[in-house]
């Protein structure tokens, strides 16, 4: 297997940005009223979880950095289902999406957790 030198080249990150897209699709057909709430927050979660994978990448020299920047991913992973959840019961999102889309962030945090949990081939040993 080739060594993961991008942080993009990580399957949980693909996962979190193909899922942030699907709800970016989603989402453009919620109601005006939700623009500046639901709306809003829905992809800033989503997108979140994106960006604090890639910020963990960048900080595997500093273990604790590097976990607390998953724990971030992972916490907006859950925000995103908490949205999710409300989009569906207010009727703005299909139950059938509503349960693909909170899968795809059960996995997401489930690679999360893995990786957490087995830091050595993610962090970088300093060579001195």
């Amino acid at each position: 297997m080739a060594r993961i030198q991008n942080h993009d080249e990580l399957r949980v990150f693909q996962l979190a940005y193909e899922t942030a897209m699907k709800i970016f699709e989603a989402s453009k057909s919620f109601p005006k009223e939700e623009t500046y709430s639901l709306t809003d927050q829905i992809r800033r979660s989503s997108r979140a979880v994106c960006s604090s994978i890639s910020e963990a990448w960048r900080r595997r020299r500093y273990e604790p950095e590097f976990v607390n920047k998953l724990n971030q991913a992972e916490a907006e992973a859950a925000e995103t289902q908490t949205r999710i959840k409300f989009a569906v019961d207010c009727e703005y999102l299909a139950s059938e999406s509503g349960i693909d889309l909170y899968k795809s962030y059960d996995f997401v945090i489930g690679k999360l957790v893995n990786m957490i949990r087995n830091l050595d081939p993610w962090i970088l040993k300093n060579e001195s």
